[in-house]
């Protein structure tokens, strides 16, 4: 993204992350990279988010936190202001809920003596869309995942492709528009728009807030050109305009102190220390590094089967999990299987 014309004058940008890891600590990164341009930063947090802030705002003291009270909801726990908090069908309360902060930024808005020129929020937060348009600013949606993912998330809530029997799981969902025509059985599909009810208010406005992604200003996507080029061009084409940014790999600043805990993962930081003097002792290509993300809980059968196979193929690997819901740790863990 180029930001020089806006570094000249410190135009104020509000950042407002979506509160799961794998979402908001790239975007934070962002806002670091932002930062360091000279850009006057604001950043949207809940208060039990708080603390995720403390790296970043040790490093630029002047990026502002604005801290709203998470609005309540009877599908949430009470005191949970984070997706790692909540199982994966979580998502969808979680989306809807933090729609009610739309009320509370606008107003702050209108109270600011300086208020942000665009607002960059998370992919799950196309409802911004529509406070930026009513505040008369450009929103950009940050993605923290790669193009393709986003190039089939549009075009299932674009499209809305159904099956012809409800109940079959396999039913094939071409996308041929997309390079290399990918198909995926419907239960590979996103549990978001697979949950899909038409009519229902939840579903109405996670389809709403999609959609307000496609036409949204700008795309900034977690990614990069070599790997995503064909990918990055048809999501151009798609929105019809090549405001589309690749800007990763996102990683934590140079500087940041590994050895040490720190409120990104509290005392599994130390554990990763001891993980990347392990792999500066493997050789180049020689470590395999498996991971379902932040959300994901296999079962049983399934880390069986998964650590049988890891184990037979006789390489090294780092096997990143989460913990069942029932364990009293919250944090996720890595492992070292094999070394």
């Amino acid at each position: 993204m180029t930001t020089t014309a806006a570094a000249d004058d410190g135009a104020h940008l509000l950042i407002f992350p979506y509160p799961a890891q794998g979402h908001m600590i790239p975007l934070l990164d962002l806002a670091h990279q932002l930062a360091t341009r000279g850009l006057t930063i604001t950043v949207l947090v809940t208060p039990r988010n708080v603390p995720l802030l403390k790296p970043l705002l040790s490093k630029h003291p002047s990026i502002t936190p604005l801290v709203l009270p998470f609005p309540a909801h009877p599908a949430l726990p009470a005191g949970v202001e984070n997706v790692k908090d909540l199982p994966p069908n979580g998502f969808r309360p979680m989306m809807s809920v933090l729609g009610e902060l739309h009320e509370p930024i606008f107003h702050w808005f209108q109270s600011h003596p300086s208020p942000p020129v665009a607002i960059i929020s998370d992919m799950f937060l196309g409802w911004t869309q529509h406070l930026a348009c009513r505040l008369g600013i450009r929103r950009f949606v940050f993605s923290p995942s790669g193009a393709l993912a986003l190039a089939v998330i549009y075009s299932l809530w674009r499209d809305m492709p159904q099956r012809d029997d409800p109940n079959e799981e396999n039913h094939l969902v071409p996308f041929p528009d997309i390079p290399s025509s990918p198909v995926y059985p419907w239960w590979q599909l996103s549990p978001i728009y697979r949950s899909y009810l038409e009519g229902d208010p939840v579903s109405e406005f996670i389809k709403d807030g999609f959609r307000a992604d496609m036409a949204s200003w700008g795309l900034v996507i977690n990614s990069f050109d070599e790997l995503e080029r064909v990918y990055l061009e048809y999501l151009m084409k798609q929105l019809g305009n090549d405001r589309v940014w690749a800007v990763g790999p996102l990683l934590p600043p140079d500087d940041e102190d590994r050895s040490k805990p720190s409120e990104r993962g509290g005392s599994s930081s130390v554990l990763a220390s001891k993980i990347f003097s392990w792999l500066d002792t493997c050789g180049d290509q020689t470590v395999v590094y498996v991971c379902f993300g932040s959300q994901a809980v296999l079962t049983n059968h399934q880390m069986e089967e998964l650590a049988s196979g890891l184990e037979k193929s006789g390489d090294r690997f780092i096997w990143q999990s989460k913990e069942a819901l029932e364990s009293k740790e919250e944090d996720l863990k890595t492992t070292e299987i094999k070394l």
